[in-house]
């Protein structure tokens, strides 16, 4: 853990995702209202602006729009900080989703050679048709929400988790602990749980992180396509789709968002950038021979 928090990268990659969680859960305080508070007269407000919001007693009530409103009378700011939530969960679900499935298929697949070569072409078939594709027509089948958006972004991703793992396994079932377990007569599944899962952990966390960024980007994508999650959950996919048609004259609506989207998905890359320096070994000895060359010259 240590060597894992000494990587700049790692810092400074938690560090914004530990800032954007507490936005997302401190947004209810943070001087935000109901995202789906609107009045007709604070339509297209600029930022700093102020304006009115009507209440669901009916009362308008006076109200500073930091970062402007939007052709509904709405704030931006409170979208965008209770997006946030949405967008961190459909990165962390459909990266536990991913994962997991696609663990256990890779377990059984490179242990297992009987079933291998069945699961590899089902995995190979997902991975010919584009995930954007097949996040449309998961969601376009079932009604569009939130369960429904993760399973969407999570099944092109399983394929490559499972590609992983299998490798991993093929490699590590031929080390001398496995061998010798398998003579003492040890099950297949403590084999493959107590024995080859426990040695997959370092790339697999690695590969997390690019799930999580990746699905974050997607549900943006799918959300300012209009076959996301719908108009009464903000997203900053939906807050930019509705504002593309003004951006001329009202950027503000697509700027924020935007800027909120690409700090979070830069910020998981760069943590699973510091993730892979730290704990894959081939980049461990390539810096340490760049530092002993550095040291000679």
């Amino acid at each position: 853990m240590t060597r894992i928090l000494a990587n700049w990268s790692v810092r400074i990659g938690a560090a914004s995702l530990l800032l954007l969680v507490l936005v997302a859960l401190a947004a209810p305080w943070l001087g935000t209202v109901d995202p789906n508070l609107f009045d007709p007269v604070s339509r297209d407000l600029r930022p700093g602006e102020t304006g009115t919001i009507t209440m669901l007693d009916g009362d308008s009530v006076p109200h500073r729009f930091v970062m402007g409103s939007d052709s509904y009378g709405r704030d931006i700011y409170s979208r965008v900080l209770y997006g946030t939530r949405v967008s961190l969960i459909v990165g962390l679900a459909c990266a536990l989703v991913a994962l997991c499935c696609g663990v256990l298929l890779g377990l059984v697949a490179g242990y297992l050679r009987r079933i291998d070569g069945l699961v590899m072409r089902v995995m190979d078939g997902i991975m010919a048709i584009p995930a954007i594709l097949i996040a449309i027509a998961v969601v376009a089948l079932w009604r569009a929400s939130l369960t429904s958006v993760i399973v969407a972004i999570a099944i092109p991703e399983i394929p490559r988790v499972t590609r992983l793992v299998r490798a991993l396994v093929l490699t590590i079932r031929e080390e001398p602990y496995v061998e010798a377990a398998v003579a003492l007569g040890t099950s297949a599944p403590r084999i493959m749980f107590g024995h080859i899962l426990p040695n997959t952990i370092a790339p697999l966390l690695v590969q997390g992180t690019y799930i999580c960024a990746f699905a974050i980007l997607l549900e943006a994508i799918l959300s300012f396509l209009g076959v996301g999650l719908p108009p009464d959950i903000p997203t900053w996919g939906n807050i930019m789709a509705e504002g593309r048609v003004q951006f001329v004259a009202y950027p503000h609506n697509v700027f924020f968002p935007g800027v909120f989207l690409a700090v979070t998905v830069l910020a998981v890359n760069i943590l699973g950038d510091g993730l892979r320096d730290t704990l894959d070994p081939r980049m461990a000895e390539a810096r340490a021979r760049t530092q002993v060359i550095d040291e000679h010259a």
